[in-house]
């Protein structure tokens, strides 16, 4: 069996006085690869850091996380762009639009998120998708891109059964990670709806640690819960799951 978490930040100080453990824990419960999205050009030094110290397992994305979106905007995108020309990524991401905190740079959002998507599509390389209320603005400008090679993930995934439909119908892989174990979240119930092969793992920690570490700082190695949790909702065993849902990160992520 081999898990993949193809969405982790533990590049973050949150992990920086144990990381060998982080590592070591996740050998344990056999995922061979996690994938680290970019913030911005802050988290850049970081995650190569990281990707160095471990590079049979950690596998790099380059991109301009929505929330750090500002004045400086194009500054950031420059710095990304100049990452992108003189190393290799698995990805562009994490791109997309957050307007649950702020909708002041809402416009700046939609053009980094497009410019974004055109680097993805001259590098043929996946995008990673931030959505966050902000399903109907994301969709509007991946219509436009309907009849391109454009592939990717909504990552941490959290729609109705319409917009995951929408979403797969685009092209696109959902990100599950802990909130499917959360009680009263009723994710368990939309994706039940789909085909496994629709969905890869996540964790995204240090966020969103899934039951029964809810509330605890999330780390790579939980992905098992997640595993766990799609085997009791497709009635499969776990094994199944890691299989086609690692299969479905190596095709998106060329891992």
């Amino acid at each position: 069996m081999k898990l993949i978490d193809t969405h982790s930040h533990i590049y973050a100080d949150d992990f920086k006085e144990d990381i060998e453990d982080i590592i070591s824990n996740c050998r344990k419960v056999n995922i061979e690869k996690i994938l680290l999205p970019n913030i911005d050009s802050e988290s850049i030094p970081k995650m190569n850091q990281l990707v160095e110290r471990f590079p049979d397992m950690c596998v790099p994305m380059m991109g301009l996380h929505p929330t750090s979106v500002k004045e400086n905007y194009r500054d950031e995108l420059e710095t990304c762009k100049a990452w992108l020309a003189k190393e290799e990524y698995c990805a562009i991401g994490e791109i997309g639009m957050d307007l649950y905190w702020d909708k002041t740079f809402l416009k700046e959002q939609q053009i980094v998120f497009d410019i974004q998507i055109n680097w993805a599509l001259e590098k043929n390389l996946p995008i990673v998708i931030h959505a966050r209320d902000s399903f109907h603005e994301i969709f509007e400008v991946l219509e436009t891109y309907r009849n391109t090679n454009l592939k990717g993930v909504f990552h941490s995934f959290t729609g109705n059964i319409e917009q995951a439909n929408q979403a797969i119908d685009l092209g696109f892989l959902l990100g599950i990670n802990g909130i499917v174990t959360f009680k009263n979240a009723g994710l368990d119930k939309t994706i039940k709806a789909l085909d496994l092969s629709c969905l890869i793992l996540e964790t995204d920690a240090p966020y969103l640690a899934p039951v029964p570490k809810r509330g605890k700082r999330n780390e790579s190695s939980y992905v098992i819960h997640v595993a766990n949790k799609l085997a009791e909702i497709y009635q499969i065993n776990l094994d199944e799951v890691a299989r086609i849902t690692s299969a479905n990160a190596e095709k998106l992520f060329n891992i």
